[in-house]
C-alpha cells in the first residue's frame, strides 16, 4: 500500500518511513560485516582480494543509482502531483534501465577482469586470485542487485519502506547461514573459501529480488503502482532521457567517488596488502554510519520529492531539520564507539598484530568525521528530492576529488599511511558543512507563493 507523505505530523511521517529503511540499512551493514568476519578467518590476503573485488561491486551500485534515483524522484514527484499514470511509466522505465545496465556491467567485468584487478597492483598472487574469483561471480551476476536497488527506490517513493525491509531481512538470514557453510565448509558442504563468500552473496541477493517481486502480489501492496505496470511495449525515449538526466549526476557522483577510492587504494597498496585489507574492512565497519545515513537519505528523498511536487516547501525544511538532528546524534554515537573501542572492533576482523594496529589507527582517525558524513549523505537525499541532482554531484565530486592530492601530500609526511586516512576525514567534514549550506540555499529559490 502506498502512503501520502504530504500530510500529517512531520516527525511521525518521517519516522514511519525512515525506521524500516534504517532497519534495512542495519541489515545491509550486518550483511557486509558478516561476510568480512568470516573471510577474515582466511587471513588478510583473502580480505584484500575480496576488498579489491568489492570496489567493483561498489562501482556497480553507483551505476544502479542512475536508474534508482531517476525513477524514485520522478515517481515521488508524479505521485505528489496526483498523476499515477505518469508515475507508472517512470517506474517501468527505471526497472527496464536497471536490467540493461546490470547485464552490461556484468559482461564488462567478466571480460576485463585481468586489467581490473591489475589496476590495484596487489603484491600477493593469492590476493590477486581471490579478487578475480570474487569479481567474476559477484559482478558477473550483479543484475539481481540492480533490480533490487531500483525496486527498493520505487517502493520507498510510494511511502512503503517495510516491504524492502522484509525482503532484505530474508536475504541477510540466508547469507548468514550460507557464509560459514560455504566459506569454511561445514558438514556435507565443501570448503570454498572466497568462492563460497561470493556464491552466498549472489544467491542471497537473488532471493531478495524474488521476494520483492513476489510481495507485489500480496494484500499489503495493493495500490502499489509497480503491480499495475504493463511491460508490453517500451516507454518512449523521452522517459529514458528524463530518468537518465535526473539520475545521471547522482550515478556519476557515486561512481567517481568509488574511482577516487580506487586510486586511494592503489596508494594504500604501496604500504602492503595489510593496509588494503584495513581500508576494505574499515569501510565496512564505517557502514554503521554511511549505510544508515543512506537509508535515512532515501526517506528524506521520498518525503522531499512528494512535498516538493505538492509545493509545500516549509514542510520540506522542517523535515530536513528533524532529519539533521537525528543524523547528528547517530554520527556522534559512532564517533564515540570508534574512539573508545577501536581495538576491540578491529580484533573481530583481524588476527595479525600489525594489521590490528593499522586498523585501530584507521578507526580513530576516520571516527572524527562520522557526524559530518551522516549530514552530507542526508543533505544529498533532500536536495535530490527537489530535482537538483547536479548541485549535489558537483559539490561531492570536487570535494571528494581533493582527497587524492591531499592524501598524496600527507602520506609523504611523517604521518605516512595515516595521512591517507586524514585526507578522508578532512574531506568528509568539508562535504557535510558545504552540503548542509547548499540545502538551505536551494530552499531559498523555491518559496511558497
Amino acid at each position: 500500500m502506498s502512503s501520502k507523505l504530504t500530510e500529517g505530523p512531520i516527525l511521525k511521517v518521517l519516522t514511519k518511513l525512515a525506521l524500516p529503511i534504517m532497519a534495512s540499512a542495519f541489515l545491509s551493514t550486518a550483511y557486509s560485516l558478516t561476510d568480512m568476519a568470516w573471510i577474515g578467518m582466511l587471513g588478510s590476503k583473502a580480505v584484500a582480494g575480496v576488498g579489491v573485488g568489492g570496489m567493483y561491486t561498489w562501482l556497480s551500485s553507483g551505476l544502479a543509482l542512475l536508474a534508482r534515483m531517476g525513477g524514485q524522484v520522478h515517481v515521488g514527484q508524479a505521485l505528489g502531483r496526483g498523476d499515477r499514470e505518469e508515475a507508472k511509466v517512470y517506474a517501468k522505465t527505471s526497472i527496464l534501465l536497471s536490467v540493461i545496465l546490470g547485464i552490461l556491467f556484468g559482461v564488462c567485468c567478466v571480460a576485463f577482469v585481468n586489467p581490473l584487478v591489475a589496476f590495484f597492483r596487489l603484491d600477493d598472487p593469492d590476493a590477486i586470485r581471490d579478487a578475480k574469483i570474487y569479481i567474476r561471480i559477484v559482478c558477473g551476476l550483479v543484475v539481481f542487485t540492480f533490480v533490487s536497488i531500483v525496486l527498493t527506490g520505487l517502493y520507498t517513493a510510494q511511502g512503503d519502506s517495510k516491504t524492502p525491509l522484509k525482503a532484505n531481512f530474508v536475504g541477510l538470514i540466508l547469507n548468514m547461514i550460507l557464509d560459514p557453510l560455504l566459506i569454511l565448509g561445514v558438514g556435507p558442504f565443501p570448503r570454498l573459501e572466497v568462492v563460497g563468500a561470493a556464491v552466498a552473496t549472489v544467491f542471497a541477493q537473488m532471493v531478495v529480488t524474488i521476494v520483492m517481486i513476489g510481495m507485489l502480489f500480496t494484500k499489503h501492496t495493493r495500490g502499489n503502482i509497480i503491480r499495475e505496470i504493463s511491460f508490453k511495449g517500451i516507454p518512449t525515449k523521452n522517459y529514458f532521457d528524463r530518468v537518465i538526466r535526473l539520475g545521471g549526476p547522482s550515478a556519476l557522483q557515486s561512481m567517481l567517488y568509488c574511482m577516487f577510492s580506487m586510486v586511494l587504494s592503489r596508494m594504500v597498496s604501496a604500504f602492503g596488502h595489510g593496509p588494503v585489507a584495513v581500508q576494505r574492512v574499515g569501510g565496512q565497519i564505517e557502514s554503521l554510519s554511511w549505510n544508515t545515513a543512506d537509508g535515512f537519505a532515501s526517506a528524506i528523498n521520498a518525503f522531499t520529492a512528494q512535498n516538493y511536487g505538492a509545493d509545500k516547501m516549509e514542510r520540506v525544511k522542517k523535515g530536513y531539520r528533524i532529519s539533521a538532528m537525528i543524523m547528528l546524534a547517530w554520527g556522534g554515537l559512532i564517533t564515540a564507539l570508534f574512539l573508545i573501542f577501536p581495538r576491540q572492533i578491529s580484533e573481530i576482523f583481524f588476527h595479525e598484530a600489525d594489521v590490528i594496529k593499522q586498523s585501530v589507527d584507521y578507526l580513530r582517525i576516520i571516527g572524527v568525521s562520522e557526524a559530518f558524513m551522516c549530514v552530507e549523505i542526508m543533505a544529498i537525499g533532500a536536495i535530490s528530492g527537489m530535482g537538483n541532482t547536479k548541485l549535489c554531484s558537483a559539490i561531492s565530486i570536487v570535494l571528494t576529488g581533493l582527497r587524492i592530492p591531499l592524501a598524496f601530500l600527507l602520506s609523504r609526511t611523517p604521518l605516512a599511511l595515516n595521512g591517507i586516512w586524514w585526507a578522508l576525514t578532512i574531506s568528509s567534514v568539508a562535504k557535510g558543512l558545504v552540503l548542509n549550506g547548499a540545502f538551505y540555499r536551494e530552499c531559498g529559490k523555491h518559496r511558497n507563493d
